[in-house]
């Protein structure tokens, strides 16, 4: 009996501490700043950003945190990402330059995708290939940053030439899924990040307000008037995309 009373308490106690990581429902909202020695002019609807929370569920439509020509809006389950493209315009420009496609659809399209969990895992292994990075966790740093504390993490990333490019951030464990596949993997919610732009510029991004509640279903659904593409038909177009705008280019 005194085994069985172990193991149930020692379950109950993993079941909640897993419950607790991921039961954070609110908005992360967010100020972003040109920082660094030459100043950047940020627009105003890039100046403030947000992203809304419930458990293991993102939503954000926020320019600053996505990724991608023409990205919209992402939404995020779990490991599952889903994002909204408009490549309408895009489409449009190089359709009038006599470029054609073999998509013929208006262009407003969604991506997904679904990661595994030992992929993020292993962004923890030291990489100092070029182009590939790995996060160090710092638990052992911290700071309050809209009442919360914020852990340090730091992004390192090699050069051609073997050098470093550290980008710093801080991060709270209590928001969001275990792996955040909005920041690639990132093991909670970035509350602090400084990115360098280049040539002295740099732009932050710092949470300046974390509202608990305010979200509700309807915050998590996906724009209307986007079609999903195979993933045989996303790859042709973007092949294309990418030889069209190459051609224009060249001329």
């Amino acid at each position: 009996m005194k085994k069985i009373i172990t193991l149930a308490a020692v379950l109950a106690l993993a079941a909640g501490t897993l419950v607790a990581q991921n039961n954070f429902k609110g908005i992360v909202k967010y100020k972003v700043e040109s920082t660094g020695t030459v100043a950047m002019q940020i627009p105003e609807e890039v100046a403030k950003a947000e992203i809304k929370v419930d458990g293991n569920n993102m939503f954000t439509k926020s320019a600053i945190f996505l990724g991608g020509m023409g990205a919209e809006c992402v939404l995020v389950n779990n490991l599952k990402t889903t994002q909204c493209m408009d490549l309408s315009q895009l489409l449009g420009y190089l359709r009038s330059n006599g470029s054609e496609f073999t998509y013929q659809g208006s262009g407003k399209i969604v991506v997904k995708s679904e990661a595994k969990p030992e992929s993020f895992d292993s962004l923890t292994i030291v990489d100092t290939e070029p182009g590939h990075f790995y996060f160090e966790y710092v638990d052992s740093e911290t700071k309050q940053i809209a009442g919360h504390t914020a852990y340090k993490m730091i992004r390192h990333m090699y050069d051609e030439e073997g050098v470093d490019h550290p980008m710093v951030m801080w991060y709270a464990k209590e928001i969001g899924p275990a792996y955040n596949s909005i920041f690639n993997g990132i093991k909670g919610m970035p509350l602090e990040c400084t990115m360098d732009a280049g040539e002295g510029r740099a732009i932050t991004y710092t949470a300046t307000e974390i509202v608990s509640g305010k979200v509700k279903e309807a915050d998590f659904l996906l724009p209307d008037g986007y079609e999903t593409l195979s993933d045989e038909d996303l790859r042709e177009l973007f092949e294309q995309l990418q030889e069209e705008i190459e051609l224009l280019q060249g001329e």
